[in-house]
């Protein structure tokens, strides 16, 4: 093969490894803690896929954790449909996050998916007509679907009809959830979850 042909050859995935998310942040070196929800916290350089995986329920967990916690961030009344706004807010917490952390937002984010993420919860069975709450082992893409609710639920608590810029709320929630600090939302709520299913065991 001529040398030529060889560079016109060369993988697009180092022209991916190469790319930036927002155009500074890079994605090839990110760790994770938890082996479980691994698998499904994707990261990748891209916050829009526009919709790619959208007629497929479980491919969702091949988008980027990123552009799924925008995705959570406009589930609300106010904010439904509002893309490139949230895709602002996100780009605008992420530079906050670097700031005040010296760290890769990132990274930021995948810690604190993983400390949001509830390892039981509870149902309710019947038993002859009484309904009786049942502890329950989340499965991993739930655990993680959870972390990212939680997040979004606290950014909009904290952001909403308040001072708070948006930004700066899910920059907080941000980094106190990778901190595994108990009075941010999303892990009070990961505690709140656990304790109600250790009581019905």
């Amino acid at each position: 093969m001529s040398t030529e042909q060889q560079d016109t050859d060369a993988p697009a995935d180092a022209e991916e490894s190469s790319a930036l998310l927002f155009g500074e942040w890079g994605t090839d070196e990110i760790e994770f803690s938890d082996a479980s929800t691994e698998r499904y916290i994707t990261v990748t350089p891209i916050a829009h896929t526009m919709g790619r995986h959208a007629d497929k329920q479980f491919k969702k967990s091949q988008i980027s954790v990123v552009e799924r916690l925008i995705n959570r961030l406009m589930q609300t009344d106010e904010n439904t449909g509002k893309k490139q706004l949230t895709i602002s807010i996100t780009q605008d917490a992420f530079e906050i996050i670097h700031d005040r952390t010296d760290e890769n937002p990132v990274q930021v984010l995948v810690r604190a998916v993983e400390h949001s993420a509830p390892r039981e919860e509870t149902v309710r069975l019947k038993y002859g007509g009484i309904s009786v709450p049942k502890a329950v082992d989340v499965a991993p893409q739930r655990r993680v679907d959870q972390a990212l609710k939680f997040i979004a639920e606290g950014v909009h608590g904290d952001s909403f009809k308040t001072e708070t810029d948006a930004a700066d709320a899910l920059a907080r929630q941000l980094m106190g959830a990778a901190d595994n600090d108990v009075d941010t939302y999303a892990v009070s709520q990961k505690e709140e979850n656990e304790r109600v299913a250790a009581a019905a065991r």
